[in-house]
């Protein structure tokens, strides 16, 4: 920033692009990662294991649920506040008030940006953490994934045993079913054999009456 004047700063971080504002969104490292990795801070991204050093959650250490890029703050699990209604809501922190304990070394390019510099052996380690945690990762999405298909199938299962199901019936292309065709079939055979004992009486009857008028 070349002005001093404070609203010119203001102003500049505040419409400032996405991609300025991802830089800023940083956070200072813990006393072993410094030494580790010989730089003071480093932008927060989703998954970091951070502390909170300042406010009402001062001393509270869990991992970062989301990140904030365009209002400049940062979500920590189990940092939650109750509304007037009893739901819990997330509550946002600025990073500045956040120390970084343990970083996401599961993408590549954070890692290859972390080497930039570093002896062979700190590479090495920072290679094999990232790998474990990519592991981790993995495992994790697995086990999500067969909890959703397990609660799918419970509903599924309390769906059945509701409305149980039907034996299926093939529609006709008017939107009849076969035993309403049948039922049809089997009345209008009904129908025309009554009709068809009825002109064989008139027929009697007509027969009668001419033999008598002979």
């Amino acid at each position: 920033m070349k002005s001093i004047k404070p609203r010119k700063q203001r102003k500049q971080l505040y419409n400032a692009p996405l991609h300025k504002k991802r830089k800023w969104i940083a956070a200072h490292l813990s006393e072993n990662l410094l030494l580790k990795y010989n730089r003071r801070s480093i932008p927060v991204i989703k998954g970091d294991t951070v502390k909170i050093m300042r406010g009402a959650f001062k001393g509270h250490e869990d991992k970062v649920t989301s990140v904030n890029v365009k209002k400049g703050f940062v979500e920590v699990e189990g940092v939650t506040l109750t509304k007037a209604d009893g739901k819990k809501v997330a509550r946002p922190i600025h990073p500045s008030n956040l120390l970084i304990t343990k970083l996401n070394l599961a993408d590549k390019w954070r890692r290859h940006r972390l080497e930039e510099g570093l002896p062979e052996e700190t590479k090495e380690e920072i290679e094999e953490e990232g790998i474990e945690q990519e592991r981790e990762l993995e495992e994790e999405r697995k086990l999500e994934e067969e909890k959703t298909e397990e609660a799918e199938t419970e509903k599924e299962e309390i769906v059945e045993e509701e409305y149980p199901k039907e034996e299926a019936i093939e529609k006709t292309s008017g939107g009849e079913t076969e035993e309403v065709k049948e039922e049809k079939k089997k009345s209008e055979e009904g129908s025309s054999t009554t009709l068809q004992e009825e002109s064989k009486l008139e027929e009697e009857e007509s027969n009668r009456s001419k033999d008598k008028e002979e």
